[in-house]
């Protein structure tokens, strides 16, 4: 294997040369500088050293010790430092940040941003990040059916719902009827796995089952109607998307909530709006 291919992965290469301004690393005939303030002490010729490949601002392939949050292969949630006329860059633990360009970002993203990425090679032979991240999420998680998890919303589908990688890894989907509450790119969210599909694909809810969720939409129905003044000025037969507005929940929940509430005698229904008792 070429230095070239090996871009964007870690390797160990031996020392073939020892100069002022840092080692070469890989043979006579191929070799690439590992900068001196990157060298380990006491390095001499043919010691072996574990480096990652990538460019310099030059364009020009260099080694380094220190560890990316991102290889080929992999994603990962990373910040963006900037933005500029070519797309964005994010922070990925090494010295140039890396270019995410606007044809791989699947929303416009600002500064601060935290976003999932992989890492690719462009035409021009250099590392860049992609937003585009669902071909390369893995598909053999070790959960289950109830088992509870953590991952990053990555993508939004008008037809399907929400794309979440479970862990940074593993590919996931809030259907869009579960896909209640205001959730934006980056995210970071806790979530219940209602399906695990034969093709090891996860379908996920972040409301827990009814009879338990239903005490906390209760209790963020009472908080509502407090910063009302005590009533809701909307009936349980209030639009869907009203509801989904105010409270981030179907209109079903809503109604068990609210049904939960008149029967422990805390609210009243009138014509026109809910009153707390």
């Amino acid at each position: 294997m070429t230095l070239e291919n090996g871009l964007g992965k870690k390797q160990v290469l031996s020392v073939v040369k020892l100069v002022d301004f840092g080692v070469y690393l890989g043979t006579e005939e191929e070799k690439v500088l590992l900068p001196k303030k990157q060298v380990p002490p006491g390095v001499k010729a043919g010691d072996k050293i574990e480096v990652f490949l990538y460019k310099d601002s030059s364009d020009r392939l260099i080694a380094t010790t220190a560890e990316p949050a991102l290889t080929l292969g992999e994603v990962a949630a990373l910040t963006v430092a900037d933005t500029g006329r070519m797309g964005a860059f994010l922070d990925w633990g090494l010295e140039k940040d890396l270019l995410l360009p606007f044809k791989e970002q699947t929303e416009k993203v600002a500064k601060g941003d935290r976003v999932l990425a992989a890492l690719y090679v462009d035409k021009s032979r250099r590392l860049c990040a992609t937003m585009k991240v669902y071909d390369r999420l893995r598909t053999d998680s070790p959960y289950k059916k109830e088992d509870h998890v953590s991952g990053t919303v990555y993508e939004f589908s008008d037809n399907f719902g929400v794309f979440v990688a479970v862990d940074d890894r593993y590919s996931a989907l809030i259907p869009k009827r579960e896909a209640f509450g205001s959730l934006k790119i980056g995210d970071k969210i806790e979530a219940r796995v209602v399906k695990v599909h034969e093709d090891g694909k996860l379908d996920l809810s972040i409301r827990e089952k009814a009879f338990i969720q239903m005490d906390a939409d209760a209790a963020a129905i009472i908080k509502r109607m407090e910063e009302y003044g005590g009533a809701l000025p909307f009936t349980d037969k209030a639009e869907p998307e009203l509801i989904k507005k105010e409270f981030g929940l179907s209109k079903n929940a809503f109604k068990r909530a609210a049904g939960r509430l008149l029967k422990e005698g805390k609210i009243e229904i009138k014509e026109n709006s809910i009153v707390m008792k």
